[in-house]
């Protein structure tokens, strides 16, 4: 395939298409088979508990992102590039702009979410109504007493953490790059990257989130851009798109702000809001192309 736009000649070499399918497929495969690992090639003996079973796949899935990356660094070959701090940046782990990279992506991600959120304060004003103060009072409560078992929690670790950083790095930071470098367009590796990631999970669903997570990561090259919106939308759930209770509102509130996502979608990632230059672009710099 043809060097994509922006390749120096001083930049590492595009590999082929083929190689940069081929070893996404290999990392979708390995991020699923290393689970079993453990007790298929090491033959350990099946976990007694949940938090054993989980602590053993938060350790599978860190070895799997791991062999990924090291993976990815030596098909591109980062170590070229000197700077530690350049190698990382060709995973999205950066240190500038990370406020923009944190808050938009967020308050972008929530607009899908209106009806939830109308449906929720729907729920608290009809609780408020009810027992007055000691709403106010119970929700503080309960929050508090949230977070610190939140801690101890085993499931809020996997859903909201290890699950949203691994994924992350394999499926977005680690495959990404090397599609652009394998000369594959923005849009087809917008629709590609999830269809491995659907391969390893098995969920269907989850290959419209992931082709907005690649969105983000492409637009701002950032890796935290697209974290933040898998750990928002795993506490979130599915977008509520209507609810009975409150009579239509929840259903217009949906509407309204998946029309305001989709209007600054394209501003609201623009590149130019998360990098300070667009030029001497290596390959898997996608947002230099993409303005």
């Amino acid at each position: 395939m043809a060097t994509p736009a922006g390749l120096s000649p001083a930049s590492p070499p595009a590999i082929p298409g083929a190689a940069a399918v081929a070893a996404c497929a290999a990392m979708a495969v390995s991020y699923v088979a290393v689970l079993y690992a453990p007790t298929v090639v090491l033959r350990l003996p099946p976990p007694t508990s949940l938090r054993a079973f989980l602590h053993r796949r938060f350790a599978c899935a860190a070895v799997a992102s791991t062999a990924s990356a090291l993976a990815t660094a030596a098909l591109l070959r980062v170590w070229s590039l000197g700077d530690f701090a350049d190698m990382l940046a060709v995973f999205g782990v950066r240190k500038d702009h990370l406020l923009q990279a944190v808050v938009i992506p967020l308050l972008l991600t929530s607009l899908v979410y209106a009806g939830s959120f109308v449906n929720r304060l729907w729920l608290l004003a009809s609780s408020w109504a009810r027992d007055g103060d000691e709403v106010g009072v119970s929700c503080a409560q309960r929050l508090v007493l949230w977070i610190q078992a939140a801690v101890d929690d085993v499931m809020v670790w996997r859903n909201y953490v290890v699950a949203p950083f691994t994924e992350e790095l394999v499926f977005r930071a680690c495959m990404i790059p090397l599609l652009l470098c394998g000369g594959f367009k923005m849009s087809t590796i917008i629709f590609l990257s999830p269809v491995f990631f659907s391969l390893g999970v098995q969920l269907g669903y989850t290959v419209i989130f992931g082709w907005y997570a690649a969105f983000l990561f492409i637009r701002t090259g950032n890796l935290l851009s697209p974290i933040v919106a898998h750990v928002f939308c795993n506490m979130m759930g599915l977008p509520v798109f209507s609810s009975p209770r409150t009579k239509g509102v929840a259903s217009v509130a949906f509407l309204a702000g998946s029309i305001c996502f989709f209007w600054l979608l394209f501003p609201a990632t623009s590149p130019e809001l998360y990098n300070t230059r667009l030029d001497r672009c290596r390959c898997w710099h996608g947002f230099c192309n993409w303005k």
